[in-house]
């Protein structure tokens, strides 16, 4: 069992798991992107996107690689890389996107606070998916000494986005669905970015 085989009702008895569905971000202030980005997105959607690998690079990274370059690079986004957390809990498998205030790049280290996970279609697939994800990254911080009391997931086709957060042991997703289309959720991943740093000031300083 990894990370992509879980239901929900696996997360529940498995881990305790709580959902609830609220408004998360109703009062995120827009972001507003860089001409760089709106013409990679364009040029992206333009060349089409068959499925999810080519969905992750052609909308998914170019956000991310924008949201990089808004807080100085004072995070890591490692893509496609492995979570093997606890194999006899099922907490193992390929994360698409993995956000940590680590700065080594050759393997995944804490503090992770987000995880990106892109579909071709199924969103509430990679709700779930994403949510199994974080499970895995709290255990992990926790294992590595750097314990994270939020994090953050977020499940997309590139072109519609839906969010999540995890705290004491519930999974709130987030009611409002977001389009590409103004890039809404780019202010909410800069949320996402602003309120993890507060629990590891010391290391986005140094980044």
């Amino acid at each position: 069992m990894e990370y992509s085989d879980f239901t929900v009702n696996d997360l529940r008895q498995q881990f305790g798991i709580e959902f609830q569905a609220k408004h998360l971000f109703a009062d995120i202030q827009p972001v507003q992107p860089t001409e760089w980005l709106v013409q990679a997105l364009r040029k992206g959607t333009d060349m089409g996107f068959s499925n999810e690998k080519s969905r992750s690079e052609r909308l998914v990274s170019p956000i991310l690689l924008e949201l990089g370059d808004l807080n100085n690079q004072s995070f890591y986004i490692y893509s496609g890389a492995n979570l093997d957390v606890d194999e006899s809990l099922g907490l193992r498998g390929e994360c698409d996107f993995i956000f940590s205030f680590s700065r080594m790049q050759d393997f995944v280290l804490s503090p992770i606070f987000c995880i990106t996970e892109a579909k071709r279609q199924n969103l509430e697939k990679g709700t779930i998916q994403a949510a199994a994800q974080l499970i895995g990254a709290k255990k992990m911080n926790e294992i590595e000494g750097k314990p994270v009391d939020t994090l953050y997931g977020c499940s997309t086709t590139g072109v519609e986005w839906r969010f999540l957060k995890y705290t004491d042991n519930q999974i709130i997703v987030d009611e409002t669905r977001y389009l590409i289309r103004d890039l809404p959720e780019l202010g909410v991943l800069q949320y996402i970015i602003e309120e993890s740093s507060k629990q590891f000031p010391e290391l986005v300083a140094a980044a």
